[in-house]
């Protein structure tokens, strides 16, 4: 459902992204992994039409982000930042209402109403809907941000979810919970992609890796394939091992001569 063919970004003298090829088919959990200022961020941004390339296309079902206006692409797909401030105050439920406004006029209020709801559930947000967002800790926060973007898919058929660094902010509990849902969203069919620093996690629950290093794709496939031993060593400068975790396998990573 997402494409990127031979994507490039160039910022002054400097190659941000290159050469990056990916096709991301429907129900797809993809995380994206790499070491600080690989382009990560840089790449979700592209693949969501948020900031266009230099070079090569990214395509939404076949179509370029180029040729799909602003309110086409709200519809159809939404971008959870790092951070998002609020310039004022507004209260919790107003947030996640915010992920309602593509659909206004489109969908019936009950509709919407409904899609509200089920976010706040599913993002653990209920018992803070009332309250004023700049009051809340940022896991608090953040996790009202993951409750408007659910609100903002909710009902959108082959939908896709980009996540930047979802988890950076949360406490274990709520880490776990936030890629659960991701999971089951691509399970139900939408296109998922995340940015993750935590491998462990990355691999647990994504049944797709690329890892990114200095602006291009250097492995990508399933977790144990794009995350061998080889890889991690030469790109996170980290030896690893997968580990049983319930009836999944997940990678380990550690240093081995215990220094920092």
């Amino acid at each position: 459902m997402i494409s990127a063919l031979e994507v490039g970004l160039r910022v002054g003298d400097k190659n941000l992204l290159d050469d990056v090829n990916l096709e991301i088919a429907a129900g797809t959990f993809l995380g994206l992994v790499g070491p600080n200022g690989a382009g990560k961020s840089t790449l979700l941004r592209l693949l969501a039409g948020e900031q266009r390339s230099t070079k090569g296309a990214v395509s939404i079902s076949g179509r370029q982000v180029a040729q799909w206006s602003g309110a086409e692409l709200a519809r159809c797909r939404a971008v959870l930042p790092q951070q998002s401030a609020m310039a004022f105050e507004i209260a919790v439920r107003d947030v996640v209402e915010l992920g309602r406004l593509p659909h206004e006029n489109v969908v019936s209020r009950a509709q919407n109403s409904a899609a509200i709801a089920r976010a706040l559930h599913v993002a653990d947000v209920v018992h803070l809907e009332a309250r004023n967002y700049a009051t809340l800790s940022g896991g608090e926060q953040q996790r009202v941000q993951l409750a408007r973007v659910l609100a903002q898919i909710d009902g959108v058929r082959s939908a896709a979810l980009l996540l930047d660094e979802p988890t950076a902010s949360l406490d274990l509990s709520h880490q776990h919970r936030v890629l659960q849902v991701a999971r089951r969203l691509a399970e139900a069919g939408a296109v998922v992609v995340a940015v993750l620093h935590d491998l462990f996690t990355a691999s647990l629950y994504c049944d797709r890796i690329a890892v990114i290093s200095k602006g291009r794709i250097v492995a990508d496939g399933a977790p144990a394939a794009a995350l061998d031993e080889a890889t991690v060593k030469s790109v996170f400068e980290m030896d690893s091992m997968w580990v049983a975790a319930g009836k999944r396998q997940a990678l380990l990573a550690f240093k081995s001569d215990g220094g920092p």
